[in-house]
């Protein structure tokens, strides 16, 4: 009886491994069904339409670093500022859900700083972090999500000894009619489309 208890958990431990691994290797794909790359432009859009536009860099307090957010609702909805991502194992050439990457904008700013996306203070009254541009990038993951694909913020692969962090989902918070992205709160699904 033992080694048939021993058996099946075997089993059991081995499912459950290649489950993790099969998540692990699921791409994530663009609005045309097609993988993300590493290298190439995507604009990141709300997978709610109507609600608002692309993510971009906004002027939370006049001064910098920028954060990232989102374009107001308007009649022309705007796409934002392009993302590339680039996967902390530099050898991936495609982007796979909950693996560590990096997300920075392709666009100029007054700033003259990296607009490479890391985890900023935390908002006093709320308790949650702003990402924010400027500085050595963080690592971000993409999880998919009902209808799009949610940003978390949880090293794995890239600080291994990070111990446990205080990983969070990427929403939305609205401050002066402003759409900033952050981590803590009710995750915000967004998908990608090709520049």
């Amino acid at each position: 009886m033992r080694s048939f208890a021993s058996s099946v958990s075997f089993f059991t431990l081995w499912l459950i491994s290649m489950a993790i691994c099969a998540v692990a290797q699921t791409p994530v794909l663009d609005t045309n069904g097609q993988p993300l790359e590493s290298g190439v432009e995507y604009y990141v859009l709300p997978a709610i339409t109507d609600v608002a536009g692309g993510l971009t860099l906004i002027d939370r307090n006049d001064s910098c670093p920028l954060y990232v957010g989102q374009e107001p609702i308007a009649q022309v909805v705007s796409q934002g500022f392009p993302v590339i991502l680039k996967p902390y194992a530099n050898e991936e050439t495609i982007i796979r859900e909950s693996r560590d990457l990096t997300v920075t904008f392709q666009a100029f700013t007054t700033c003259i700083q990296s607009t490479a996306w890391r985890v900023g203070e935390a908002d006093p009254e709320t308790g949650r972090r702003f990402i924010v541009t400027a500085g050595e990038a963080d690592y971000f993951a993409i999880q998919s999500s009902r209808g799009g694909y949610n940003f978390v913020w949880c090293p794995t692969e890239s600080c291994p000894d990070c111990g446990r962090p205080r990983c969070g989902s990427a929403g939305i918070l609205i401050e002066n009619n402003k759409r900033l992205l952050v981590l803590d709160g009710p995750a915000f699904p967004f998908r990608f489309r090709r520049a």
